[in-house]
């Protein structure tokens, strides 16, 4: 199974995480995992103030969940484990001590979306857009939907939750919170983060420790909750409907 990849680049302080699958930039496990193991080590060098996340390609950020792996879910167990990996990635980027920019050069799907959420402060090109399909597939947004709803609201989320088939575009999300900045070209959007890291690489490291544990208080019990929602996720998983749901996909 291609697996896709994932490298980090660090310079001038500045950690930039890139990574990619061919199949629209979804995320299966392994790459979930590298994912995870970036953020904690980076979490842990002192010679990187600030990581910015980020996606090969053109038109897609990321396309959520490998489909291959959600097709092959067979017991309560696998489920769970399968959507842990979106909630252990939210956890990795929520601990870790350092600002997380997000830059999102297209479309963002079901996880995708959540990984954005996740970001400390996220910039977009006009393309954007942003879509949770989970619930037309017979589950839901359960693991993503506390960070979703930490950056844009209920009422945002139930919208995008509710209203499954159709996108909301990088405008509707900016208008949200979920973006910062929506940019006419990633060249436009480049520059910027580019300036902005560059002064954040000059900041003291440990004063913007104190204030990222700000941004993300009263979430330390994501670590049992998100946990609980893949579970959640992982038996609905199960269901005859979300089974005749994929196979559509796949025709």
């Amino acid at each position: 199974m291609n697996q896709g990849n994932l490298y980090t680049n660090i310079t001038n302080k500045v950690a930039t995480i890139t990574f990619f699958h061919s199949a629209s930039n979804s995320l299966p496990s392994k790459l979930l995992n590298q994912l995870i193991e970036s953020f904690n080590q980076l979490a842990n060098n002192d010679n990187v103030y600030v990581i910015v996340l980020q996606s090969k390609g053109e038109n897609i950020f990321c396309a959520g969940a490998s489909f291959d792996e959600f097709q092959n879910i067979s017991n309560i167990e696998e489920g769970k484990q399968f959507f842990s990996g979106f909630a252990n990635l939210i956890n990795a980027m929520r601990k870790c001590p350092k600002f997380i920019i997000g830059r999102v050069q297209g479309k963002s799907v079901g996880g995708g979306v959540g990984i954005v959420a996740a970001t400390d402060y996220c910039f977009a090109i006009e393309n954007s857009d942003i879509k949770l399909t989970e619930l037309s597939i017979g589950i839901g947004p359960f693991v993503i939907a506390p960070a979703v709803e930490r950056k844009i609201g209920v009422s945002a989320l139930s919208e995008l939750t509710i209203d499954s088939s159709n996108w909301q575009t990088a405008y509707w999300a900016q208008k949200k919170g979920l973006f910062a900045k929506v940019f006419e070209n990633t060249r436009e959007m480049d520059k910027y983060i580019n300036i902005l890291t560059s002064k954040l690489s000059s900041y003291s490291l440990q004063a913007m420790k104190e204030v990222k544990k700000i941004l993300w208080e009263k979430t330390n019990h994501w670590d049992s909750l998100l946990t609980e929602r893949a579970e959640i996720s992982g038996r609905l998983a199960l269901s005859e409907f979300t089974k005749g749901a994929l196979r559509k996909l796949k025709k």
